[in-house]
């Protein structure tokens, strides 16, 4: 996915943005980069990457080196960034979260009409420089942005670093959250409400959909109102955010924590206690454990001091490595015991498969698992939120090719809760991963969870309900989802 962190003071403002963007190297762990502005020196980049080592001790030594009062860093999935362009409306900076689903053919359209891409990265479209081209093709940064929000297809939150201030631009559909805080004589943006509170900053509001914001250091300027429609990642509060975060003023672990109770109120499996898989599934298992009123215990651990998240690796056998590697059983807490694992969510179910038979090995007596969320049955077109190359990487479409001789057979049934099209999908799940049993979260529960109407939530993984600009039936909303009934 990626996040970033922008600053403006009245002071300089290296430590804020250092320690600012270090509170999003959750959500990215291929590249990060920093860059300043300073009116006697210029600007000031650095660039490195984060893949075998964590953004700190990358960027510490060189601290020295950045000036200015104004900056950004980013924590980046995808390309190496900022990149730092001078046109005709002036020199800037700019970072995004994003992913462009379209991004060749909107180059072709740009090299028949001579432009050129300098910032390859291993043979490929750069695409913070294709955004910056397009941002360049507006007679303003308005116009400019608004060419990113209309030609692109997928996602694209941005912050540019001016010489005057910094201009932050939330996706058109608000899919990532751009979060906007304040303290004395400063400012800042960022993804992640959490890069906040250690930095003395407050949170001032989030920033809307399509809205585009200038911040300065005694103040903001609202430079494009906010879009009319809305649908901001459900895989936000499953997975991705950080537990101390808000999102549209909602907390990522107190919706986790909600989840699992409504989870465990309406399971009546019999059990003995209830485990979270560290990180993620720690918040759901500690609802479930209050809902389903049984004991929770840590019957495995994270080694934390080394083994960042499982599933990124494009390696599928570092991924087995890591996934095996970073986890540490409790036999004392295991063996004959009835055990309910909560976790985040099912991608290929590598990780999981291997936990149940070590759960198994290590004397567990039944091992059933419980998931915060529907199971993933659409490729996400928004945010790149796993490594996955095709959508036949998901366990779910493995088997709908198994029972149906086609991946994308039936995908509305099989996306159904409770459908019986769903119900042999969960047991051949759960029969693949050596499961007692399986369950999957409702959708309905989902969203309760999150308490937003369903028409400001992108769930389409889970239902394939959600479009790029345009509204539709399932994306518009009704006088129902707006008073939450």
């Amino acid at each position: 996915m990626g996040g970033f962190f922008g600053t403006i003071s009245t002071k300089e403002c290296i430590d804020d943005l250092f320690y600012g963007t270090d509170y999003n190297s959750h959500l990215g762990t291929k590249r990060a980069g920093m860059v300043t502005f300073d009116k006697e020196k210029g600007f000031s980049r650095s660039i490195h990457s984060l893949e075998r080592d964590y953004f700190r001790s990358k960027f510490e030594d060189e601290l020295a080196s950045f000036h200015g009062k104004q900056g950004l860093g980013v924590i980046s999935d995808t390309d190496p960034q900022p990149i730092i362009v001078n046109s005709h409306l002036g020199r800037y900076a700019v970072v995004t979260v994003a992913k462009i689903n379209n991004q060749k053919e909107i180059a072709n359209e740009l090299l028949s009409k001579r432009m050129h891409f300098s910032e390859m990265s291993a043979n490929n479209i750069n695409q913070t420089e294709l955004v910056a081209l397009l941002i360049n093709m507006g007679s303003t940064f308005v116009e400019g942005i608004n060419l990113v929000y209309n030609k692109i297809k997928g996602s694209c939150s941005m912050l540019i670093l001016t010489e005057d201030g910094i201009i932050a631009a939330r996706d058109y559909m608000g899919r990532t959250p751009i979060v906007m805080g304040k303290k004395e004589g400063a400012f800042a943006v960022t993804s992640e409400t959490s890069a906040f509170p250690n930095l003395d900053f407050a949170t001032v509001r989030d920033i809307g959909p399509g809205e585009i914001v200038k911040i300065k250091a005694d103040g903001f300027e609202v430079l494009q109102q906010p879009a009319p429609c809305k649908q901001i990642c459900s895989f936000l509060w499953v997975y991705y955010g950080f537990p101390a975060s808000d999102y549209e003023g909602i907390n990522v672990e107190d919706m986790r924590e909600r989840n699992g109770r409504l989870m465990g109120e309406e399971d009546h499996t019999e059990a003995d206690c209830v485990c979270g898989i560290p990180d993620s599934g720690v918040g759901i298992a500690l609802g479930y454990a209050e809902g389903h009123k049984i004991p929770y215990k840590r019957a495995v651990l994270k080694y934390t001091p080394t083994w960042p998240r499982s599933f990124t690796p494009g390696n599928q056998s570092r991924r087995n490595l890591v996934a095996k590697m970073k986890l540490i059983p409790n036999k004392a807490i295991l063996e004959g015991q009835r055990v309910v694992f909560c976790d985040d969510s099912i991608v290929r179910g590598t990780q999981l498969r291997d936990n149940v038979k070590m759960f198994f090995d290590y004397g567990a007596k039944e091992v059933h698992a419980r998931i915060s969320c529907p199971p993933l049955v659409y490729g996400c077109p928004f945010i790149g939120f796993t490594s996955s190359k095709s959508d036949l990487e998901l366990i779910t479409r493995c088997v709908i090719k198994d029972f149906e001789g086609d991946e994308h057979a039936k995908l509305k049934e099989y996306a159904t809760t409770d459908s019986p099209e769903y119900q042999r999908m969960v047991k051949e799940i759960a029969k693949r991963l050596g499961l007692t049993t399986l369950k999957f979260n409702k959708i309905e529960t989902l969203i309760k969870s999150i308490g937003l109407p369903k028409c400001q939530v992108c769930t389409h993984c889970f239902d394939g309900s959600s479009r790029f600009h345009e509204p539709t039936e399932e994306t518009q909303c009704h006088p129902s989802d707006l008073s939450g009934e």
